[in-house]
């Protein structure tokens, strides 16, 4: 009897987990863009944040990490070993760390770990964008359930939730934790 009551709690805690975060389809447009066509973009559609930065190595930084999180939204494990692999390959002096993670996010197909290896870089460059915004906004965004119900932070160039650590499983599950500008 102890056994099936823990069993039926268990269930409707998950059930509870996945009906907040929702299940929607829809997907983010996976295409990887040039700058100038990122410009663009962001011109024909009010959505998305027209963030600046103070140096171009970030905002090259910015848009290779908005190209991998979109990836990662999409589930396209092969989508975010080009992203990273463009990123590897435009960074200068960031530091050991940033490098070794963006290079193994590279060469991994493991969407498991690629979207782990994201969390870490996010950590690595919230600092970065911060500092470095000049002008716009871009969202801090945070998952609950991300990493075995640890939870995991994002940086998006849009407000509305993308979920980068579940992809359409549960796209919409997360909430802005902060708006830097």
């Amino acid at each position: 009897m102890m056994k099936r009551n823990v069993t039926l709690t268990i269930m409707t805690i998950l059930l509870i987990g996945l009906a907040s975060c929702g299940d929607a389809r829809k997907k983010q447009n996976n295409e990887i863009s040039t700058p100038e066509e990122i410009e663009t973009k962001k011109a024909d559609t009010p959505e998305i944040v027209d963030a600046s930065f103070s140096d171009e190595m970030t905002g090259k930084v910015f848009n290779a990490y908005q190209q991998i999180r979109i990836a990662l939204v999409n589930s396209d494990n092969e989508e975010v070993n080009l992203a990273a692999g463009n990123l590897y390959k435009s960074l200068t002096g960031e530091g050991d760390a940033m490098n070794s993670m963006v290079m193994a996010m590279a060469e991994t197909n493991d969407i498991e770990k690629q979207r782990e290896l994201f969390s870490q870089m996010t950590a690595e460059v919230e600092t970065l964008f911060k500092e470095s915004i000049s002008e716009g906004a871009i969202y801090k965004q945070f998952c609950p359930m991300a990493f075995e119900g640890k939870g995991g932070y994002w940086i998006s160039d849009v407000e509305e939730i993308r979920n980068p650590y579940y992809g359409d499983k549960m796209l919409k599950c997360g909430k802005v934790t902060e708006i830097i500008n």
